[in-house]
């Protein structure tokens, strides 16, 4: 186009898709609806540019973008229609926002005319969705297209990164603007302030027993390096946050564990023990503060807080040093500071590690599966750059324990505990990055809330291994009804399919493994196939976490009665 020429008209509907284009999206996660039929024609246009990935339900639409924006950093993007579409896709807008994931949703949304009168599948999406997102907007002018989704792009990775929801009339979508396509702008990231890391390099060479605690999202290979070496160069033990394993490699000897829900009782008191926390990308929230009883709410613990957004630092517990500086700029930072030479605190760390290596020593259980032990020789035969997903539920302390993310592996997990999460997060990690292997744990109960996806994987040709742990219950919650209502069994039993039959029926691959040494060669076999499979481990329903059985449970509820 010559300068100062005007651009050709252009719909709303191709004004979207253009926009997306412009803005470096690469894939768009949806369901369609009759709400955005104008730019499903305009994504029909940039085809050979984006990937429309059909999906089968608007909440495993919206956890594949989520997983996207993990895995890049940038955002991931879904589309879905109003009212019963917008209502499905809100828990992974509440996901992208706890975990601040960079997001775009986009709503279809009824005409601007009809607005107030209930009209079918009326919803204000501004109230709707400003509690649970970072920014919420409405496009009811084909010209302001260009301008409003880049900003939307800018907002949802700034600052702390986190869903932003635009909501599209259905009329504007028709309306033809002649206005330019508006792409990212260049911002330099936040860094530390001048005095930021010699102050914080004279504090830790006062301490006894640092801690550091890495948490957050938008890290880079560069940043998760540079991090590792500030850290282990002066030989500070490294817990991670909840479901944050994915940010330092757990192999090191310098890895404390995560901590978070069901976190090791020792790694719990190593870190009220310790006389200076780096708390560097985490909020510090309720999980990694153990429900805000790990630390003096008033300051008493001394905590160096690094966060892109000062208005989290804190926030909930008072800091020695607030740092504003966004995670990998701080990260480069502290690796060219100068090495403290003799640390006093080596034998602390060995201690830390201890407690780790302590706890994830493999016990007996009784029965013909050892899940601890069959979980550690899977570890041994994984891919160097595996990418897991993880659902919610105590299934997933078994793996968080027993074995370790290693530093090119990536681990994707719902901090907000959304269940129905770790299916729809392993597709979307297939499509995204589909010569790598991908592999999901995911309890029964999760399973079924979001298993239909599967249909997408097969659809568009990705094949994410879903390990299904089936033991016939809501597991956590028998387990909070054990320890306050033991015996009084309550709305916690599940009735199951065949899970290897399920896949099967699609066309994939199944295996049902319920000793311990068969879970290796049905990985093999399932990684061998090609195709989408599910692993379904058959686990003993007594043992309803990796510490406690259901009988020594009621138990303990005995003797505090």
């Amino acid at each position: 186009m010559a300068q100062g020429a005007m651009p050709e008209g252009r719909t709303g509907g191709q004004l979207l898709a253009d926009a997306l284009v412009a803005n470096g999206a690469t894939h768009v996660f949806a369901v369609p609806g009759e709400s955005y039929l104008d730019l499903l024609d305009g994504l029909y246009n940039q085809r050979n540019r984006i990937e429309l990935v059909t999906c089968r339900f608007e909440a495993g639409a919206v956890h594949m973008a989520e997983a996207q924006g993990k895995l890049t950093g940038q955002p991931g993007v879904a589309v879905v229609t109003r009212g019963p579409g917008a209502c499905h896709a809100a828990i992974g807008v509440h996901v992208a926002q706890q975990d601040s994931t960079p997001l775009v949703l986009l709503v279809g949304q009824i005409p601007l005319s009809e607005t107030d009168r209930e009209s079918f599948q009326e919803v204000d999406y501004r109230r709707f969705f400003s509690p649970i997102a970072k920014w919420v907007t409405q496009i009811d002018e084909a010209a302001r297209i260009p301008e409003l989704m880049a900003h939307a792009f800018d907002v949802a990775v700034s600052g702390r990164p986190g869903p932003v929801v635009v909501a599209l009339s259905e009329e504007m979508q028709k309306h033809v603007a002649a206005v330019p396509d508006v792409g990212p702008q260049p911002v330099l990231p936040p860094h530390p302030g001048p005095e930021a890391l010699p102050r914080l390099m004279a504090m830790l060479e006062k301490a006894e027993r640092p801690l550091a605690i890495l948490g957050g999202s938008r890290w880079s290979p560069e940043g998760k390096a540079a991090i590792r070496d500030f850290l282990v160069g002066n030989d500070i033990p490294v817990a991670v946050a909840f479901r944050r394993m994915g940010l330092f490699d757990g192999t090191s000897a310098h890895y404390a564990g995560d901590l978070g829900v069901g976190a090791d009782a020792g790694l719990v008191q190593k870190a009220r023990e310790s006389d200076l926390i780096l708390a560097i990308g985490t909020r510090i929230g309720e999980p990694v503060s153990q429900g805000y009883t790990l630390f003096d709410l008033a300051g008493g613990k001394p905590i160096v807080h690094v966060y892109p957004d000062q208005a989290e630092i804190g926030r909930v517990h008072r800091v020695v040093l607030g740092i504003t500086a966004d995670v990998n700029a701080f990260a480069l930072a502290a690796a060219a500071t100068k090495r403290i030479a003799t640390p006093r605190w080596s034998g602390w760390r060995a201690e830390v590690r201890a407690a780790r290596e302590k706890q994830a020593a493999a016990p007996e259980y009784e029965g013909q599966l050892n899940l601890a032990v069959a979980l550690q020789l899977l570890e041994k035969v994984l891919p160097a750059d595996t990418i897991f997903t993880s659902d919610a539920g105590n299934f997933a302390t078994w793996p968080n324990r027993f074995m370790h993310v290693r530093e090119k592996q990536d681990f994707l997990g719902p901090t907000n505990g959304a269940m129905g999460y770790g299916v729809p997060a392993a597709i979307g990690a297939a499509i995204t990055h589909p010569g790598r292997c991908v592999l999901c744990f995911v309890g029964d109960g999760g399973a079924l809330m979001t298993g239909q996806e599967l249909a997408t994987a097969f659809h568009h040709g990705a094949a994410p291994i879903i390990m299904v742990f089936n033991n016939g219950m809501y597991g956590t919650i028998r387990m909070y009804q054990e320890r306050t209502y033991p015996g009084r069994v309550s709305g916690t039993a599940l009735t199951n399919p065949d899970f290897a039959r399920f896949i099967e029926s699609f066309g994939g691959h199944g295996e049902v493994v319920t000793r311990t040494e068969e879970l290796v060669p049905a990985f093999e076999r399932a990684r061998a196939s090609g195709k989408p499979a599910i692993i379904e481990v058959r686990t003993n329903p007594e043992q309803v976490t990796n510490r406690a059985t259901i009988s020594q449970l009621r138990a303990q509820a005995s003797a505090r009665a």
